[in-house]
């Protein structure tokens, strides 16, 4: 566990993609929303979603797009992203994981008010010791689309940066 904590912010490349497109935050698999363990999610009720599953003992959460970083919860568990298309993102690691108040998820440096590019790192999460209690679901919901069209792909094998879905 305290290797986890030690472990230095991965370096990684730049994801080219457009400004109203949505990409994978990590490598794993796109999922049906409706598979999530959790009524609020897998009904959508906050919003236009997908949700992802990542493989390993942690997960490096990148944006799934450019923006302002607009929230970051201090237990990392959840972030926001205002896209430059007026559209508002809520990233949610797991089910329930707000329980743990920050064990298990470490956030990259990055605070609220600061801009941000698809790609960068946000937060690195201990999947290993997480999983063990809660459904590890990583949701992407387009809280506000602000009057654009959603569309996101079915579900699929992904790389972190892989397009997943457009809006506007």
């Amino acid at each position: 566990m305290f290797n986890f904590f030690k472990k230095k912010a991965p370096v990684l490349e730049p994801v080219n993609c457009a400004d109203n497109e949505i990409v994978a935050p990590a490598d794993g698999e796109l999922i049906d929303i409706a598979t999530v363990s959790d009524e609020m999610f897998a009904e959508q009720m906050l919003g236009k979603s997908i949700a992802f599953k990542f493989s390993g003992d942690s997960a490096d959460i990148c944006a799934p797009a450019s923006g302002e970083l607009t929230a970051i919860f201090p237990t990392g568990h959840a972030f926001g992203i205002t896209m430059s298309n007026g559209a508002e993102l809520l990233i949610h690691i797991g089910i329930d994981t707000v329980n743990e108040q920050g064990n298990g998820f470490k956030v990259a440096g990055k605070k609220q008010g600061d801009k941000v590019r698809a790609g960068d790192l946000i937060v690195t999460v201990d999947q290993k010791k997480l999983s063990a209690k809660y459904d590890m679901s990583t949701m992407v919901i387009v809280t506000n689309p602000n009057d654009l069209e959603v569309v996101f792909d079915e579900p699929k094998a992904v790389k972190r940066g892989t397009v997943v879905g457009k809006i506007g």
